[in-house]
């Protein structure tokens, strides 16, 4: 099978043009300046793409699914939860340790494989995950087989906190593998939490605006410091994950991806809402870390822009909507959102009602029917949502819209309204915290592996 998507404005490596891209069963074969094909009799379909944005496929580098295989009734499957990543022009995932059972053996590795394998409508890899006493094992298992090692530094779903610090010496230096941390310290948000629970516990006061002041950026920085610290001390590959606070900027540099040996994600709901949404919120937007203020918000959109954070990942996280309900020190954390991510940070592409846009206007097409938009700010989304997860986590073969690569690709279509409601949905849980919200895209079109139909996704393939 052969397509041909030609008049579509490609953003791909910094640059922004009118182009064509042509997919050979499941490889880009093509990719061209060249937007007009006298013969299109070769090609099994061609699509006129005039007017909309062609891209990568995302690659989301931090998921919670939900399904181990040996959940009775999980809040996610690799079932749904892929084909809402889908969806939302999510091609590739790579699924976190803390379900059940832990991914943190190379037997739970091949079950999870299994399952993803029969299941999951997008490309997928996972992490496995430290615990203070799996180190050795771990550290065993040969490094392609895995996209990172996860490490709980604070407490969340999973009970997968590591604290020995013999143990973390020993796996920051002699892991061969990038190191990814969920950054919190532990006993600020123990003590924080206890005199919460004697101040507020059963009161009209107890509600998730809490979560900030319990979970804060004392705990952040801290935790983040002493683990840098150690990734600098023994040289290791070290990530932060989800990076919540203006403080911890001043510990990340942003020297180019390649010279880096510590990096730092952000969320999309982190960039999205700030702590005046728990008011209508709630528990909705509970997760760890916390949402915090609208000033460590901006202060993250600008770590984007300057390089100082390098990828966007979800950390999708579903939980089902009764257990959101209950009493905020009752209730879950983690916020379902992989289906609309995209958008999210497309809409102050479309929108300037965001107000963290650059002040670069450009056309980035030839033709009157696309919108003005921020050019520098398109390719930056795309540079931390498709090239640098492939880049840094050693992704063959995907996250570049480039001859020879799978063709994982998404088709946007700018201009249109689109209002999440919980019927559109694919989310097992069934809720989100966006439902109401209008988006200004749509996400017209997506391949993976140059198939635009639910189909199965491939195993990722990491380097060393």
């Amino acid at each position: 099978m052969k397509t041909l998507i030609h008049n579509a404005t490609i953003v791909n490596e910094g640059r922004i043009f009118v182009g064509s891209v042509v997919i050979e069963d499941d490889k880009i074969v093509e990719v061209s300046e060249n937007s007009e094909y006298s013969d299109s009799s070769e090609f099994s379909e061609v699509i006129d793409a005039t007017g909309m944005i062609l891209m990568p496929g995302v690659i989301d580098t931090h998921v919670h699914f939900r399904d181990g295989g040996n959940s009775e009734n999980p809040a996610g499957t690799f079932y749904s939860e892929s084909r809402a990543a889908r969806a939302g022009g999510v091609t590739s995932v790579v699924d976190m340790p803390n379900t059940k059972p832990l991914t943190t053996t190379l037997e739970a590795l091949e079950a999870k494989e299994t399952l993803a394998a029969r299941d999951s409508a997008v490309n997928y890899g996972f992490m496995l995950g430290a615990t203070n006493d799996n180190i050795d094992d771990l550290l065993a298992i040969e490094p392609t087989r895995y996209a990172a090692i996860k490490l709980f530094l604070g407490s969340s779903t999973g009970n997968m906190l590591m604290n020995n610090p013999e143990q973390l010496d020993h796996l920051f230096r002699d892991a061969r593998k990038l190191i990814v941390a969920h950054c919190e310290q532990e006993e600020v948000i123990q003590a924080n939490l206890l005199n919460a629970k004697r101040e507020y516990q059963g009161t009209a006061d107890e509600t998730a605006a809490l979560h900030p002041k319990i979970r804060n950026s004392e705990a952040c920085f801290l935790s983040t410091y002493h683990a840098i610290e150690r990734a600098r001390r023994y040289g290791t590959r070290f990530h932060v994950a989800h990076i919540s606070t203006a403080t911890e900027l001043s510990l990340l540099s942003n020297f180019d991806l390649e010279k880096k040996h510590i990096t730092a994600e952000v969320t999309p709901n982190h960039l999205w809402f700030d702590d005046r949404d728990y008011a209508e919120l709630g528990n909705k937007i509970k997760c760890n870390p916390a949402i915090k203020s609208n000033d460590d918000r901006l202060a993250l959109w600008a770590a984007l822009e300057d390089d100082l954070i390098d990828t966007i990942a979800t950390d999708h996280a579903p939980h089902p909507l009764e257990a959101k309900q209950k009493p905020y020190f009752d209730a879950p954390s983690g916020i379902p959102s992989i289906q609309h991510s995209l958008q999210m940070m497309l809409e102050p592409v479309v929108s300037d009602e965001c107000g963290v846009m650059s002040d670069e206007l450009v056309d980035a097409s030839t033709h009157s029917s696309l919108i003005t938009h921020h050019s520098s700010l398109l390719t930056l989304l795309v540079s931390k949502m498709c090239h640098n997860p492939a880049l840094l986590f050693g992704i063959e073969g995907r996250g570049f819209i480039r001859k020879d690569y799978k063709a994982d690709l998404v088709l946007v279509r700018p201009g249109v309204e689109e209002k999440v409601t919980r019927e559109s949905l694919l989310y097992k849980c069934g809720w989100s915290p966006l439902e109401g919200q209008t988006f200004h895209t749509h996400i017209e079109r997506v391949w993976v592996n140059g198939n635009d139909t639910v189909d199965h996704g491939e195993p990722l393939k990491f380097s060393k």
